[in-house]
C-alpha cells in the first residue's frame, strides 16, 4: 500500500465537510501520538525493514462450517514468527451461548514466543466501500455532537435513507455509516495452562484508547431523552427496548468512533482492542467471538499487532467480506 493510500482515512471532521454539512473550517485532525508511519508500511507491506510477529485467522465461515469440537483450519491462517519451529494448526469450533442465544466461534492458536507490548487487535474487512459518496454523507454531525436534533430536521437532512422510523421518530445515530457498524464481539484472548481450558488466564485487552482524540472531542453524550429516538435497524437486537429506558452513550463508545472514521479504500483494518503494558506470553490461546455479522459483512478475520508496526496500522491496512486476527511485532 502506498503512503498516499494509507494516509487517506478520514476523520469525522473531514467527513463533515466532504458530506456537504455546513460547518466552520477546522484544523486538520492529526493521528494519535506514538505513530511511526514508515515502520507500519514496512511491517504491513513488504516487511523487509521491520521484522514482525503475526497470526491472521479468517473466521468468516466459522458459524456455518465449524463443528462442536475443535477442527484444524490450516487454510484459514497466516503467521510469521521468529521461531523456525513448526507450529500446530489453529483450530475452530462453535457453540451456543445459553444466556444470549448467540453463536460463539472459538479459535485456538499457539504463540511460540513472547510478544512485547504494545499489543493491538484489529478486525479486517474486504470489499466494503466506506468511501462511497452516498455512504460517507449519511450521518448527522450535530446529532453526534450530542445535540437533540428534532425529527423534522433529521428528515430533511443528510442521513438518507435511514432518517426516521415508521412512527416518525429519528434514528439515533441516523444514517448508513452507524447502521452498518461492525458488531461481532471479539473477547480478550485466554492463555490455556498446559493446554487445559478449565483454568485459562485472560490476556486483558481494552477497547479504550483506540479512537483518535479529535473524534473523542467531537462525539458527545446525547441530550436526547429516552423515548425521543429509536435505534437504527441493525442496532435493534442490541437495544430491544427501543431506547425507552436508556440511550447509549456514544461519547464512551470508542469502537463506534473507530467505525465512523470511514476508510478510503474497500479493504481496511480497524483497531478493536489493545494492551500497552503486558507481554503476550508464549503458549496456546483460545479466543471467543460472538458472531453477529451484518450481511454483507460475511467474511471476517481477527488481527492482533504489537510495537510501532501495529500503532500505525490504525490507518494503514484496510479489509468486509473478511475479518482477521494478526499479531505483529516490530523490533
Amino acid at each position: 500500500m502506498s503512503h498516499t493510500e494509507a494516509a487517506r482515512t478520514d476523520s469525522l471532521g473531514e467527513q463533515e465537510t466532504r458530506g456537504d454539512v455546513e460547518s466552520d473550517k477546522k484544523a486538520k485532525n492529526r493521528r494519535p501520538a506514538n505513530r511511526n508511519y514508515r515502520d507500519a508500511l514496512a511491517a504491513n507491506g513488504n516487511r523487509t525493514s521491520v521484522k514482525v510477529q503475526e497470526i491472521v485467522i479468517d473466521y468468516s465461515e466459522c458459524a456455518d462450517k465449524a463443528q462442536r469440537t475443535p477442527v484444524p483450519i490450516p487454510d484459514k491462517v497466516q503467521s510469521s514468527f521468529k521461531s523456525s519451529n513448526q507450529q500446530p494448526n489453529p483450530t475452530w469450533m462453535k457453540y451456543r451461548d445459553e444466556q444470549t442465544n448467540e453463536t460463539i466461534c472459538r479459535l485456538s492458536f499457539k504463540i511460540p514466543e513472547s510478544i512485547e507490548p504494545p499489543v493491538f487487535m484489529y478486525y479486517r474487512l474486504t470489499n466494503f466501500y466506506q468511501n462511497h459518496r452516498r455512504y460517507v454523507k449519511s450521518l448527522d454531525i450535530d446529532q453526534l455532537k450530542g445535540k437533540p436534533v428534532d425529527n423534522k430536521t433529521i428528515d430533511g437532512g443528510s442521513c438518507d435513507p435511514l432518517k426516521l422510523d415508521d412512527s416518525g421518530k429519528a434514528y439515533y445515530p441516523c444514517g448508513l455509516i452507524a447502521n452498518s457498524m461492525f458488531n461481532d464481539t471479539i473477547k480478550s484472548p485466554e492463555l490455556l495452562n498446559d493446554g487445559n481450558d478449565d483454568d485459562p488466564v485472560v490476556y486483558v485487552m481494552t477497547n479504550k484508547g483506540i479512537a483518535w482524540d479529535s473524534d473523542k472531542q467531537l462525539i458527545k453524550t446525547t441530550q436526547y431523552k429516552p423515548g425521543q429516538v429509536v435505534p437504527p435497524p441493525n442496532w435493534q437486537a442490541r437495544y430491544p427496548h427501543n431506547y425507552t429506558t436508556e440511550i447509549p452513550d456514544l461519547h464512551d463508545n470508542e469502537e463506534f468512533m473507530v467505525w465512523m472514521r470511514t476508510a478510503a479504500l474497500p479493504n481496511f483494518s480497524k483497531l478493536s482492542r489493545r494492551n500497552d503494558t503486558t507481554a503476550m506470553s508464549p503458549g496456546t490461546y483460545q479466543l471467543d467471538i460472538a458472531d453477529r455479522k451484518i450481511r454483507p459483512l460475511r467474511n471476517t478475520w481477527f488481527h492482533i499487532i504489537t510495537g510501532e508496526a501495529g500503532t500505525e496500522l490504525i490507518s494503514d491496512e484496510m479489509i468486509a467480506d473478511q475479518v482477521s486476527g494478526d499479531i505483529l511485532h516490530s523490533q
